[in-house]
């Protein structure tokens, strides 16, 4: 019974934590890249709260943050193929200076 437990060749056994379960709330994403890395970091804007943390921080490398464009990119069309378009709405310009920045 154990050898069922054991990942099969090529599979990943991944844990999900309860706290990670939960999540994070994020509705702003401030991104900046290096030569070697692309750093993603999750805020949470709120209304009358005038100094707002980032949530959380995810370090890529160029490669996982190209394939992870890609499978954000196949998640919206699947998504809109069953729920219909998602309507872009324009976003305030925010004043933040951090270098090479995108925002999501």
């Amino acid at each position: 019974m154990e050898e069922n437990k054991k990942p099969k060749q090529g599979q990943i056994n991944i844990e999900l934590d309860a706290d990670v379960a939960q999540g994070i709330y994020s509705n702003l994403a401030i991104i900046n890249h290096s030569q070697s890395e692309f750093i993603v970091d999750f805020v949470s804007i709120m209304p009358g709260i005038p100094k707002n943390k980032v949530k959380s921080r995810i370090i890529l490398t160029p490669e996982h943050a190209k394939r992870l464009v890609k499978a954000l990119q196949e998640n919206v069309s699947r998504f809109e193929q069953q729920h219909g378009v998602i309507k872009g709405q324009k976003q305030p310009s925010i004043p933040i200076n951090f270098g090479p920045t995108g925002e999501a």
